[in-house]
């Protein structure tokens, strides 16, 4: 922090990490070390010590380049901190650096290498719970019924899927395609109630064989789209539950890419390699369909929906008036300090000249008393 100031100062940053230890990491945090902080920060960091409880503060450690060693060896100090450590990072070009994000009409689109490398971790971590699922149940019986299994499954399918696709609402558009039909044509729609947090693509195989399909979206983080990736019998459809993550929102700039690609009767004998597929099938093949995100109006923003409510106006205004009273106190802070750098620049000033005087007066002195020894 030694070169830190006002400009590097993010109290919304300070109190993002003071939540991520109290919610998400509690009594994981042994010490935090602060090393050089300037004497300017201390405004901030009396503010920021009103958020926290005595045993975080006993948990943060100013130190200096004398200090620092109590904490760390010196041997994993680099040099300008008074240790041993000459490493110095370096960033390593690596061959594809100069690969652009895919970009189309819509936006950009998540690579195939992410999605399948994404996929076949997804598919291996699943066999390997499957497998290790399966020895448990042979030690335990030694005699299965595989029928009844098996019609347990599609039993835990069925409702797997009809609780997907319960709280979604049946799109009404069609979007003819040469092999799919895809419903909605153009649109998904979100909004902030739970019923308005799902939407659903349905899927219509017109054509005679196999379709394989792949869904991409220009916001992986935000949403959870399942299937992603599969094929379908002829003459069939298939419903996608596309579901907001967790507490983000949706956004008009998001976008949604529909991909088919007709399978031949050799490709579809047995259980298809999706993955081999997708990097075999020429691109003129392959049938493209994009669709955009539609939040209904109906649905506000959770900040707005705050904004609107009386107590957290105040406590907005609250914290406006705080906000300002540190960037007040902070100016304040730096006035002073050019005012002390001015104080030191005079002292220094004036100890010169007193030197100065006294090296004249003695030197006066001293021409007086070889002219008095003289005489």
């Amino acid at each position: 922090m030694t070169d830190s100031g006002l400009s590097n100062i993010d109290m919304d940053f300070v109190k993002y990490i003071i939540n991520c230890f109290k919610v998400y990491y509690p009594k994981f945090l042994s010490k935090m070390i602060l090393y050089e902080m300037p004497w300017i920060m201390s405004a901030a960091w009396r503010i920021v010590k009103t958020w926290l409880g005595p045993e975080a503060i006993s948990k943060l450690k100013f130190v200096g380049k004398n200090e620092v060693q109590e904490y760390i060896d010196a041997e994993h100090l680099p040099t300008h901190m008074g240790g041993t450590d000459t490493f110095k990072y370096s960033y390593p070009p690596l061959p594809d650096d100069d690969f652009q994000t895919p970009m189309c009409e819509n936006g950009p689109i998540v690579s195939e290498d992410e999605t399948e490398s994404k996929e076949d971790a997804e598919s291996e971590s699943k066999d390997t719970l499957d497998s290790s699922q399966n020895e448990e149940h042979i030690k335990k019986s030694e005699k299965v019924n595989f029928l009844e299994e098996s019609l347990k499954l599609d039993e835990c399918d069925k409702v797997d899927s009809t609780s997907r696709t319960k709280t979604a609402k049946k799109p009404v558009t069609v979007f003819k395609g040469p092999l799919l039909h895809i419903s909605p044509a153009e649109e998904l729609h979100f909004g902030s109630k739970d019923c308005e947090r799902k939407s659903l693509i349905v899927l219509n195989n017109v054509t005679k064989n196999l379709v394989a399909f792949k869904v991409r979206t220009t916001a992986p983080e935000k949403y959870r789209v399942k299937p992603s990736n599969s094929s379908f019998e002829p003459g069939t459809s298939l419903d996608i539950v596309v579901s907001l993550h967790g507490g983000c929102e949706a956004s008009p700039q998001d976008r949604f890419l529909v991909m088919a690609a007709e399978m031949d009767q050799s490709t579809g004998a047995g259980t298809p390699d999706l993955s081999q597929f997708w990097k075999e099938v020429p691109k003129t093949k392959v049938m493209e369909h994009r669709l955009r995100c539609h939040v209904t109006e109906s649905s506000k923003p959770m900040s707005l929906l705050l904004d609107e409510n009386p107590l957290h106006s105040n406590i907005k205004n609250n914290q406006e008036d705080v906000h300002s009273k540190i960037i007040r106190l902070l100016a304040s802070n730096k006035r002073c300090e050019e005012q002390i750098d001015e104080c030191l620049w005079f002292q220094k000033m004036l100890m010169g000249l007193v030197s100065l005087l006294m090296a004249i007066t003695c030197s006066a002195l001293y021409l007086l008393y070889t002219d008095r020894s003289r005489l």
